[in-house]
């Protein structure tokens, strides 16, 4: 067993290779072999977004709190808020991030492949964001 104090790991940016807007990092956690589940907290300024991305064996994402967006690609933008649990499916292309006026946190939960539980790809541009915003 082993126990990580809360407050025992430094918050960390969201690195802008993968990220779009103001993105913090905390309490990133992993299992030890043969263990391959991780994740973290993450929390997403009004805007700010994940660019898009897939994860090899699916992910779950726990909304803790405020509002955001998450999509599917070739999908509608699909409203989240605090207490909603959301399953993406392996392989799926998709990004999730906060709303444009409103902040917001959720557990993220992965299964690593080869030791990388994402695969990134390109980001999330402005006006795909505010297009899917708009048309919601």
């Amino acid at each position: 067993m082993q126990i990580t104090r809360c407050g025992s790991q430094s918050s960390v940016a969201g690195p802008a290779d993968y990220f779009t807007g103001t993105v913090r990092i905390d309490a990133p956690f992993a299992g030890t072999g043969p263990a391959r589940t991780g994740g973290a907290t993450v929390t997403f300024e009004p805007g700010a977004r994940t660019a898009w991305h897939t994860h090899p064996f699916g992910q779950t994402l726990l909304v803790t709190a405020g509002r955001g967006w998450v999509q599917r690609d070739g999908g509608a933008v699909e409203d989240i808020r605090a207490g909603d649990i959301v399953w993406i499916a392996p392989g799926e292309k998709h990004w999730h991030g906060a709303t444009a006026t409103t902040a917001m946190t959720h557990i993220a939960i992965a299964e690593q492949l080869d030791g990388s539980p994402v695969t990134w790809m390109e980001p999330v541009s402005d006006a795909h964001y505010h297009a899917g915003a708009t048309a919601r």
